[in-house]
């Protein structure tokens, strides 16, 4: 969130934004407004002016219905639930279940939760009922069996939730709210209420990664912020209140960043400028020697902080990239020559330094990188650097970096810009993948042609059906593509295994590996049963921007029309469903061969078919790969 609105400033801006007669720009302004750091009435005021602005869908803001099912009270936070999705460009439509009736909720297959149709289940749930029964003289054992029957009716309320109502379940962390009771010996008694919640949260933690079901760590937010940023004891004897009113704001950041990142709408990049941001001092007056980092001043390990903050997100799979005004040379050595840097040239996926408008290279870095303007956060010490490019890019992210350099890590970790809902191997090669990228690069301007440089890349695809080991990056591919993405369609880990699970349907997953480097699984197609015999309709197909323009397009289909034929499909059916972002395909199909089908589809959408018996292969600089067992 950004800086804190004045109330003045925050009704001229919420007057301006409802004065719009277009729905978009009324939209668009209460989003802007949003990005704000607001208080509690401030928010209930925003979402009041959110749920009078019309209901129709707005690309671009995609809806998301999410029921919220408690055992305490929480219709306090669900303005801040809405107005923190609108920072993520989402219309959330929230359904409240009542008070304490979660299970009989998700059980009863004619209740109002079933009706709703929900996207996502957000189970907020309290400790108490959990560990009421556990008597303090329990020992270990038998505290491990007291919570091992509660995870497990908690699976039991996941599943059906996954198998009755299709949706995906964010479970809430238990927030500890207990007081000592033996001091710091709370920690050596297996039954104190501390250590009771901590190892319910970590048997509960366990068991999510297992089904699928996304954390809401509300208990690290609260260890970070301090209980009583979170929980007023007064409130819960009052009104079963369990996160505070004051802590709505927050609680809504935390779950529309979880959606969003589970929507594709996390950021990819971290764009660094370099003196006095990754070091103290500017290199091009003191040299390499010069620059004030690391072990033996207070400033110096400060920017070592960053720097080793920067090489953790790159090691989980976040790209580096270097924006700064310097000479290129003078600003590289640094890299290579100091002695106490963390970061190395080959952590850095683009960098540019020289003395053009940082505008210009930041779309040069998002050009460079294949990627969108939107996936960047630009850390510059700069203020007027970063006004510069808030003024210029509103979609880059740009964080108010505070005055002391020993701030700016937790300035950037509190934003929440890379939430992650997975983890996978692939995002430990990520960086190095982006590396490899840059000696491409150089063949591509030695190359005499197109076609010179893809030959040169020495290409070969491995591909075959979508297997149990695929599953965690072919479900986040999906979840995060947006640019080569045909529909946009999001699912589950949960959905994609029973469209791979289903025999009627077809599910490829392919790998692109050059002369550089393995780029991993970088494309995925779903396609499923159509409603006329003999008619696969191409679900879902999304790819890497790591390879756009490699003819991987081109293989990847000749191979799934050679699957297709083998199963007796005469027919192809496709559809491209516009958004902000994946022009990029617009012509996609039309290239391959497919015929429009008349007429436009719902939101501009167009339907394209494909005979597979009069497909003739482009040819491509590919090689295949025996297929995968």
């Amino acid at each position: 969130m950004g800086q804190h609105a004045g109330q003045s400033d925050f009704r001229l801006q919420l007057q301006a934004a409802l004065a719009e007669t277009d729905t978009r720009a009324r939209l668009d302004g209460l989003a802007r407004l949003a990005q704000s750091r607001l208080g509690f009435i401030e928010t209930i005021q925003l979402d009041r002016a959110l749920v009078r602005s019309a209901a129709e869908s707005i690309d671009g803001y995609a809806r998301v219905r999410l029921a919220v099912l408690s055992s305490n009270t929480i219709d306090h936070l669900l303005p801040a639930i809405r107005v923190a999705g609108l920072r993520y460009k989402l219309r959330l439509d929230v359904f409240s279940g009542s008070f304490g009736q979660y299970r009989q909720e998700l059980l009863d297959p004619g209740s109002p939760l079933v009706q709703f149709r929900p996207d996502l289940i957000l189970l907020s749930l309290d400790a108490r009922q959990a560990t009421s029964g556990v008597p303090i003289s329990a020992t270990a054992e038998e505290v491990e069996e007291a919570l091992a029957r509660a995870i497990g009716e908690l699976r039991e309320l996941w599943r059906h939730a996954h198998s009755t109502l299709d949706a995906t379940v964010i479970q809430q962390s238990y927030l500890d709210v207990s007081e000592p009771l033996f001091g710091s010996y709370d920690r050596l008694v297996p039954a104190a209420p501390s250590r009771l919640i901590a190892r319910l949260n970590d048997l509960l933690a366990h068991a999510a990664a297992q089904e699928n079901v996304m954390l809401l760590d509300v208990t690290q937010a609260s260890a970070h912020d301090g209980i009583d940023a979170w929980f007023d004891v007064a409130r819960w004897l009052q009104g079963k209140m369990e996160i505070a009113p004051h802590a709505a704001p927050r609680y809504g950041e935390l779950i529309a960043r979880l959606i969003g990142a589970q929507r594709g709408k996390s950021r990819k990049c971290l764009v660094l400028d370099l003196d006095n941001t990754l070091w103290g001092g500017v290199v091009g007056d003191v040299g390499t020697a010069g620059i004030i980092l690391g072990e033996g001043s207070a400033l110096g390990e400060a920017h070592l902080a960053l720097q080793r903050y920067a090489k953790l997100l790159k090691d989980r799979g976040v790209i580096l990239a270097v924006c700064s005004k310097n000479e290129h040379a003078l600003a590289e050595a640094a890299f290579r020559e100091h002695p106490e840097m963390v970061l190395r040239p080959l952590d850095i996926a683009a960098f540019v330094a020289n003395w053009n408008d940082k505008v210009e290279n930041l779309e040069e870095i998002a050009e460079r990188l294949n990627i969108g303007l939107d996936s960047l956060v630009f850390v510059d010490d700069n203020p007027v650097e970063r006004a510069r490019v808030r003024e210029a890019l509103p979609m880059v992210a740009v964080p108010e970096l505070p005055n002391d350099p020993a701030l700016y890590v937790r300035c950037i970790a509190e934003a929440g810009y890379f939430e992650a809902v997975s983890f996978t191997a692939d995002d430990l090669r990520r960086g190095d993948h982006y590396a490899t990228n840059a000696a491409r690069e150089t063949l591509r301007g030695v190359s005499q042609s197109v076609d010179d440089f893809l030959r040169g890349l020495g290409m070969s695809v491995t591909y075959g059906p979508i297997e149990p080991v695929d599953l965690a990056r072919a479900t986040q591919l999906i979840n995060k593509t947006n640019q080569f993405s045909t529909t946009t369609r999001r699912y589950s880990a949960d959905e994609v295994a029973r469209f791979v699970a289903a025999p009627e349907g077809l599910t490829l997953q392919f790998r692109l590996a050059d002369r550089f480097g393995d780029n991993g699984l970088v494309s995925v197609m779903i396609l499923r049963p159509a409603d006329a015999p003999g008619v696969l309709d191409v679900d879902t197909w999304v790819m890497s921007c790591r390879v756009f323009g490699r003819q991987l397009e081109n293989e990847a289909m000749s191979i799934a029309v050679e699957a297709a034929r083998g199963r007796g499909i005469r027919f192809l059916r496709a559809d491209y469903i516009p958004t902000e972002r994946n022009g990029v395909v617009s012509g996609l199909f039309k290239g391959l061969g497919f015929a429009a089908v008349p007429g436009t589809e719902p939101g501009g959408a167009s339907r394209w078919i494909l005979n597979t018996a009069e497909y003739v292969a482009p040819p491509t600089f590919i090689t295949r790969r025996a297929p995968q067992p």
